[in-house]
């Protein structure tokens, strides 16, 4: 892997993940103050569930 794909790939994670708060501000806001309000197993789950799906579409694209 190069600099230059890993810098695109950061550089498209940024911009997807400034799409929410940039379109949509006070959805994002109630949706982080909803998600800091949850225990610490289910956010175990979603990061858990994140990293799987990265993993996986990693494994199908490369």
């Amino acid at each position: 892997m190069t600099l230059q794909l890993f810098m695109l790939a950061v550089a498209l994670v940024l911009i997807l993940e400034g799409v929410g708060p940039l379109l949509f501000p006070n959805k994002w806001r109630r949706y982080l103050n909803e998600l800091s309000n949850q225990n610490h197993q289910v956010l175990r789950r979603i990061g858990g569930s994140l990293v799987t799906a990265g993993l996986v579409m990693l494994i199908i694209f490369s």
